[in-house]
């Protein structure tokens, strides 16, 4: 049978858009839907997010042949200091002690996504933008797809759909998958400051009694603020004025940074836990936000998409030179087995950071913080949490005979 195209990806992002360059060497007809405009993406506020990119995401970043054009946008991160706030527990995690470059990498969402939309550009990849997908149906050969562009209707086929069209995928509301949501009570706020004192290329995780702040290098003299407070609070400090907002923020951080001022305006996002039941159906697999959205606390969600990313492709791949069908039931079943201790590890492991580090109840405060005191004088159990950070704790998905 005919089909339009092997592959066929809902949703232009960056999840989208690094599974079509994985895959564009591959003789593989490839076509991507989106429903933003490349403008409207780069004008959105959510370009102005800052990405946390672990060591091992960077590894896959340059397999796919993306971080050579975005490296120089990105700021280091040298060391990472973890502190629980009013308590005496901290630790500091070293890219010199673990004999690398950079634990991590911190770049705006705009850079990274206007670069890999331009190589998508460059390259043999369909894009049919802007259009939304209205309709499936999936055969024995093949899925059936509806698209709407403006006033006009297409049906296409492929033989595999990929929704990567991030939390409210229509692939997978099209295919009814279930969505199992954990509310936290908890909001990010999020934004950018100037520091009086240079930050030496370091992160730091702050814990609190209403949940973490992060605060990430950029350039010389800013910093990417995650401040993570109880809804109640985060209402509070949005609605109150920029002094009052700095205010807090200063007493909930400290001097460590000197004087903080604002560089950016504040934004705030409802934070939960989002699972989706499944990741596969008829001819059809859901990755990164489309299937999993995570807290920020630990900076896990971009980078465990992009593992979702890697590792699809390389089964495709796989799958393709042996002159297998990339859409059959089975392969999908494997993909979705091969993911799942991934999400398991990283979604539980942010979890529980959020459920020890946002209590203030005086038994778990005394022991989350004799933890970190313990851990600060235990090299190989910092090591293991710093590898973690880095995105290398566990198997590394790789591209062909690309390391």
């Amino acid at each position: 049978m005919q089909h339009d195209y092997d592959l066929l990806i809902s949703g232009g992002g960056l999840a989208g858009n690094c599974l079509a360059l994985a895959l564009k060497e591959t003789g593989l007809k490839i076509a991507i839907v989106e429903a933003s405009t490349r403008e409207q993406h780069h004008n959105s506020p959510a370009g102005d997010r800052a990405l946390a990119l672990a060591a091992g995401t960077v590894k896959m970043l340059e397999a796919l042949g993306i971080w050579q054009g975005i490296s120089q946008a990105a700021t280091a991160i040298k060391d990472i200091h973890i502190s629980d706030q009013g308590h005496f527990g901290k630790t500091r995690l070293s890219a010199q002690k673990e004999n690398v470059e950079a634990l991590g990498y911190v770049i705006t969402a705009r850079d990274i996504e206007a670069h890999v939309a331009g190589l998508v550009k460059e390259s043999s990849i369909e894009l049919i933008c802007p259009a939304r997908l209205v309709g499936l149906m999936a055969g024995n050969d093949a899925v059936n797809i509806s698209l709407k562009r403006g006033d006009e209707s297409l049906n296409i086929s492929a033989k595999l759909l990929v929704g990567a069209d991030g939390g409210n995928s229509s692939v997978r509301n099209l295919l009814e998958i279930p969505r199992h949501i954990t509310e936290y009570g908890q909001t990010a706020l999020v934004t950018t400051v100037k520091t009086s004192l240079p930050h030496k290329n370091v992160a730091f995780e702050r814990f609190t009694a209403s949940g973490p702040l992060a605060m990430l290098p950029v350039d010389i003299d800013h910093c990417a603020v995650v401040w993570t407070r109880t809804s109640e609070d985060a209402d509070a400090l949005m609605s109150g004025s920029e002094a009052d907002f700095l205010a807090e923020l200063q007493q909930c951080f400290g001097y460590r940074l000197g004087e903080l001022s604002l560089a950016a305006p504040r934004r705030a996002f409802p934070l939960s836990l989002i699972r989706a039941e499944k990741m596969t159906a008829d001819r059809t697999v859901v990755i990164g936000n489309a299937v999993h959205q995570l807290h920020p606390v630990a900076g896990q969600g971009f980078n465990l998409g992009l593992r979702d990313v890697v590792q699809l492709a390389e089964m495709i791949i796989k799958q393709h030179q042996a002159g297998q069908d990339i859409g059959d039931a089975g392969f999908l079943a494997a993909y979705a087995d091969s993911r799942q201790k991934d999400h398991d590890r990283t979604i539980g492991f942010t979890n529980s950071v959020v459920k020890i580090f946002s209590n203030d109840w005086l038994a778990l405060a005394a022991a989350r913080n004799i933890g970190l005191a313990i851990l600060d004088h235990i090299p190989a159990a910092k090591s293991m949490l710093t590898r973690h950070a880095m995105g290398l704790a566990g198997r590394m998905p790789r591209l062909g005979n690309r390391r």
